[in-house]
């Protein structure tokens, strides 16, 4: 069993920057990849970003790539989304989700666990 918790979410204008935390526990963190997902209001859940189990790869939607990074510190078991030039189409409720596989992956079926989740509301 793991527990993910997410923080970091806010309000902000277009143009903007948030930086999203996610600390993991109860499983061994560093043996899996992690990933990002968000949901927006009456939306599905989609692909953000996501980092394999070292971290040496990381992968990310067409949508966010050139403007979000995904990183993570394994000593620290947390895994971190910095968004920058934030758009009104980023809002939503975004979701840390720890992998079954060490290679990171767009597919939602591919995480075994999930956090609660943290809002991010971009004003345009």
């Amino acid at each position: 069993q793991v527990q993910l918790v997410e923080s970091g979410g806010g309000l902000v204008q277009a143009g903007g920057s948030l930086r999203l935390s996610c600390a993991a526990s109860g499983r061994t963190f560093t043996n899996y990849a992690m990933g990002w997902f968000r949901q927006a209001p009456g939306k599905e859940r989609q692909f953000v970003a996501a980092i394999s189990w070292r971290g040496a790869t990381t992968v990310y939607a067409d949508s966010v790539k050139g403007r979000f990074a995904i990183s993570r510190d394994n000593a620290a078991n947390t895994v971190a989304l910095q968004m920058n030039s934030l758009k009104s189409e980023d809002t939503g409720l975004y979701f840390c989700a720890c992998s079954k596989i060490r290679a990171g992956t767009p597919t939602a079926s591919d995480y075994a666990y999930w956090g609660q989740g943290t809002q991010v509301t971009v004003s345009s």
